[in-house]
């Protein structure tokens, strides 16, 4: 067991040189990237309707390349459902990664022969480069589990259908096998609270080592140990030292998990999608994440605040900022192009190139011209929860236009922990907050355009019924921070009332 954990720092090593190779050459790293995909991909049905032949700069590929969603790529994905060949990327997908849409029901991202192995080298490379960094590793010798969907996949016109986690379970290394939980019998149980329920059962006495997941569904799971067996998490796996998590800030959980546990732990953070694996967090005393320059994706930037402009900019690497609120447009190995997956980026450095998500182009508050984003409002939180023995499970916020007699405000929906002695007080600690982040915010409250904030406080387990009666409780599900509307709060607000 030793040798497996020696080997590991020898193949961080390596993979250590590679990394630094690209990311000393960001920039001509990326066009190789672009030109690649043009070449490959200049004979299907898309490359020919946009005249991938006459593009040879990023110039050209704006030119010809419109800014596409999903619901306008969706004609071409359909050709690809129904079987045709060609026609996004050379051939036929491996996979169709189903996803829910908002817009568009059931979304089928392709994922291809060329684009797979990307998504399984990033995960392995963020936990070499935590090991090369720490230089710990004796974490391989014990159990890991990672909380995701089914393995069970379907399959449509000769490709292979599921959740993105529930394909990627099928390309854990032989010699993470004997490692992995839970057993294939449980990952295969669909309904999530059974799942967990059997995931404790079969954990409990392990000696796990590395836990992964999304926070919001590992939360659940933790509590579920606790209550099975009434010790903290740490107590239980006495060699848990590594947390690894993606899909959304960890910071809000990061006090309650600490609790959970009973000690601190390391963390890595994932961006990985069904479009693609975007980046890792390389360095454990570093802010952002690596964004992965040399895995068949050629990035774009807009910046947010002119994303619906009807000609926004489009940016390359070589032309970002930090700390500007980017949308992220991607051009793929799947046949992806010039795609908005919905995402907005920060650039925290520029050499190399790391960011943070910092929310959804669609998750945001802008009902008064205050254009709030998923990043601020966590952040206010945190500042207002820092001197508090308040916590908070889980939260979203959305704009209240409709009163009587008094100014609109946003409306803060809070599902406590531990509730503050003084519900007002915090709320005006997390408006302060949230002026001082945001300087649109801090002119409509200053301008008495808008009121403060206002917090309701929601009952315990409301968000997880809210999710579980949406279908979307478990696996990579995640709330939204924010809301430009009442959709979720209206709702939710009706049945928490009842």
């Amino acid at each position: 067991m030793i040798f497996k954990a020696y080997l590991a720092k020898l193949l961080a090593k390596r993979v250590h040189r590679q990394i630094k190779k690209w990311s000393d050459n960001p920039v001509g790293t990326q066009e190789q990237v672009f030109q690649n995909l043009i070449q490959e991909a200049r004979d299907t049905a898309f490359g020919k309707d946009h005249h991938f032949g006459n593009i040879k700069t990023h110039e050209d590929f704006a030119k010809h390349v419109p800014v596409r969603d999903y619901e306008a790529l969706k004609p071409y994905v359909e050709r690809v459902v129904e079987g045709e060949e060609n026609v996004l990327w050379p051939g036929k997908p491996t996979y169709f990664a189903k996803t829910s849409g908002t817009t568009s029901g059931a979304k089928y991202i392709p994922i291809t022969k060329a684009s797979m192995p990307t998504h399984i080298e990033a995960a392995r490379n963020a936990i070499l480069m935590y090991i090369y960094h720490s230089g710990k590793s004796a974490f391989v010798n014990g159990k890991m589990i990672f909380l995701q969907g089914s393995p069970v996949l379907k399959e449509q016109n000769g490709i292979k259908l599921g959740r993105l986690s529930g394909i990627v379970a099928h390309y854990v290394p032989k010699y993470l096998q004997k490692n992995r939980m839970p057993s294939l019998e449980t990952n295969c149980i669909e309904d999530w609270e059974t799942k967990v329920d059997a995931i404790v059962e079969e954990t409990k006495d392990k000696d796990m080592t590395v836990i992964s997941g999304i926070p919001s569904w590992v939360q659940m799971y933790f509590e579920k140990l606790i209550e099975k067996t009434g010790k903290p998490v740490g107590d239980l796996f006495k060699n848990f030292d590594l947390f690894i998590y993606g899909g959304v800030n960890y910071e809000p959980y990061r006090a309650k998990f600490e609790k959970l546990i009973g000690r601190k732990v390391d963390s890595i953070e994932l961006y990985p999608a069904s479009e693609g694996f975007f980046a890792f967090q390389d360095k454990q005393d570093d802010n952002g994440m690596l964004l992965q320059l040399n895995s068949g994706i050629f990035y774009e930037f807009i910046k947010a605040d002119e994303f619906f402009n009807e000609n926004p900019k489009r940016l390359t690497l070589k032309d970002v900022a930090l700390g500007v609120n980017y949308v992220m447009i991607i051009s793929t190995t799947a046949g992806l192009w010039a795609y908005n997956i919905g995402d907005t980026v920060q650039f925290t450095s520029l050499k190399p190139y790391r960011v943070i998500v910092s929310g959804r182009i669609k998750h945001f508050i802008s009902a008064f011209g205050e254009h709030v984003i998923g990043k601020e409002v966590e952040e206010a939180l945190q500042e207002a929860l820092a001197d508090s023995d308040a916590s908070v499970s889980e939260f979203t916020v959305a704009p209240q236009i409709h009163t009587e007699n008094e100014l609109p405000y946003h409306e803060w929906f809070i599902e406590f922990d531990k509730k503050p002695e003084d519900l007002s007080s915090l709320a005006q600690k997390i408006d302060k907050a949230l002026q001082k982040q945001n300087s649109y915010y801090y002119d409509l409250i200053q301008g008495k355009v808008l009121q403060p904030l206002k917090i309701q406080e929601v009952e315990k387990n409301g968000f997880k019924n809210y999710m579980k009666s949406v279908g979307k409780l478990g696996g990579q599900n995640k709330l939204p921070r924010l809301s430009n509307d009442r959709k979720i709060v209206d709702t939710f607000t009706y049945k928490r009332s009842k």
